[in-house]
């Protein structure tokens, strides 16, 4: 490639297609759904730009047809996992030495792959694996991820381009390096736009990586990795394996040449691969960057002055979109006394006018749950509430795994504000509401504060200023996103970066370059143009 300072397309957000009755996009997505669904698929582990199959399989269903089967993937062994990491670190010479050009120019055909051959491809898989209606997977598998391709670009290159100031004797530069030896990403079942970013994220900045998928996102997982190979990823450069968690990642964490983890998952699983960090900390070559999303409580808090069905529209969609499983979702509402009436009729009223059941049915807003696991553990809180005196079902309540894991959107009133489902995070579609007395708008700010261990998103509802402000200052450190007269749900890649602190996570910020500089180790490189020949300073006389 020739000299030259370059400068890459200005990203810009993807639109989202309508996917009205009638459009192409429909007809092609369901064309796509069926032929997915009527099809089997055989997803191997991908080490070294070769598939390898194990032998040792599971098979994946979608949540809302249980018993249909979609095909099989493989597991790895041990062996595989180190495999994996040679070829990483192999393949490393090369892709860090790759000029930044190259690789943006992979992510960004990556980006209109998806945009367009790949679109309907990765939309019907998430809408079949992780039972997203076609909207839900839109705006994640498609939009999102091609939003966190393109910005990282363009983030990557206003990172190259801050430099420190030099003078006439001295020439001050700084390279922002990859971090030595491999990255390890696991990534979430609910969203393929981050399973796809977390890898890509890291390799983008010249990092090698292994990345495990979740177990429950396999089939679209497979979509991810098909682009990134056509795109032009180097073999060695992300290697994809599934299987057993702990034991892959015990076999990672005992690599000397582990440099960092890109996390989004479980609080616990987060917290106990931090612990195993720290006590293999001698063992590592360089300090191990640790960056992960974890859960959330989310909340919304509606102040006497909120208009009431914005509120109610706010619950019903960022409590019940993608069946509450977001770690952005709402799962806890605070509502002034005086607008509950209005607001309570205006979300029974939603939620009775959800459609659910598959997402093939495009008229269906509410589908399944993930797994069996998660769907026991919804109906086990569900039935508790049912048989305790100091909470009220007001809306659903049902539920029903004979064909899909399907659980009705519950709304569950309580009078204990420190209720269980208002402290623990249930990622379903349940929702518990608090009414709290109009007069105590401060001291119910300071419950939403210290309620929850979690700190991701939040929102206020409000058409008083003054109050509005005490909100902002008093739930400071409750949300890293914190939405004002807006549900919790939605973050935008380069508009609202997304992340959150406390027991959520290390808040690195998605979707801004914030992110990218934790897969960088700058070096400061200062040129003197003429060398002193004089040890002796001036004050010496």
């Amino acid at each position: 490639m020739g000299n030259g300072f370059f400068e890459v397309p200005i990203a810009v957000n993807e639109p989202v297609k309508s996917y009205a009755p009638g459009s192409p996009e429909r007809k092609e997505v369901l064309e796509t759904y069926k032929k997915m669904y009527d099809s089997k698929v055989e997803v191997p582990l991908f080490i070294n730009g070769k598939e390898v199959k194990t032998g040792d399989t599971a098979t994946m269903s979608p949540p809302h047809d249980h018993k249909h089967v979609l095909g099989t993937y493989h597991k790895a062994t041990k062996k595989n996992v180190e495999e994996a990491i040679e070829t990483a670190l192999e393949a490393r010479k090369k892709w860090a030495a790759m000029p930044w050009e190259q690789r943006a120019g992979i992510f960004l055909r990556a980006a209109e792959l998806i945009a367009g051959p790949y679109r309907a491809k990765i939309n019907a898989a998430t809408m079949l694996a992780q039972s997203k209606n076609i909207y839900q997977a839109e705006i994640d598998a498609a939009c999102e991820l091609i939003d966190f391709l393109r910005f990282n670009v363009q983030f990557m290159t206003e990172i190259y381009a801050e430099q420190p100031e030099s003078t006439s004797a001295n020439w001050n530069r700084i390279e922002y390096r990859p971090l030595e030896g491999f990255i390890y990403a696991i990534t979430p079942f609910n969203f393929t736009a981050i399973a796809g970013n977390l890898p890509a994220s890291a390799a983008l900045m010249g990092n090698v990586v292994l990345w495990k998928p979740s177990d429950s996102q396999v089939y679209s997982a497979k979509v991810v990795l098909d682009v990134f190979r056509e795109a032009g990823v180097p073999a060695g450069v992300i290697n994809m394996v599934m299987g057993d968690p702990v034991m892959i990642t015990d076999t990672v964490l005992a690599s000397p040449d582990f440099s960092g983890i890109h996390f989004t998952g479980s609080t616990n699983v987060f917290k106990d691969i931090w612990r195993k960090i720290g006590t293999n900390i001698h063992n590592y070559k360089t300090y191990p960057r640790i960056v992960g999303e974890t859960g959330g409580k989310d909340f919304i808090v509606a102040h006497k002055s909120s208009n009431p069905k914005q509120v109610a529209t706010a619950m019903s969609r960022g409590a019940f979109e993608f069946q509450g499983q977001k770690c952005s979702a709402a799962s806890r509402c605070y509502i002034s006394e005086s607008i509950w009436k209005d607001v309570k009729n205006d979300v029974v009223a939603d939620i009775s006018s959800f459609k659910m059941g598959s997402p093939e049915d495009m008229g269906n807003f509410i589908t399944a749950v993930i797994h069996e696991g998660s769907f026991d553990k919804l109906a086990k809180y569900i039935d508790a509430a049912k048989n305790d005196k100091n909470a009220e079902i007001i809306a659903g309540g049902n539920y029903d795994k004979s064909k899909g894991y399907f659980i009705e959107p519950t709304v569950i009133v309580v009078k204990d504000p420190k209720y269980t489902t208002m402290c623990t995070e249930l990622f379903g579609p349940v929702l518990t509401v608090y009414v709290f007395d109009d007069s105590k708008w401060e001291e119910t700010l300071h419950l939403v504060d210290e309620t929850s261990e979690y700190g991701l998103t939040g929102a206020v509802f409000s058409e008083d200023r003054y109050a509005l402000e005490q909100a902002v200052k008093i739930l400071e450190n409750a949300a890293g996103n914190f939405y004002i007269n807006d549900k919790p749900t939605g973050a935008v890649v380069g508009q609202q970066p997304f992340g959150g602190a406390r027991a959520s996570g290390t808040n690195d910020k998605a979707g801004s370059k914030l992110n990218l500089y934790r897969w960088i180790s700058p070096r400061m490189v200062k040129e003197t143009f003429v060398s002193p020949t004089d040890y002796r300073y001036p004050f010496l006389g």
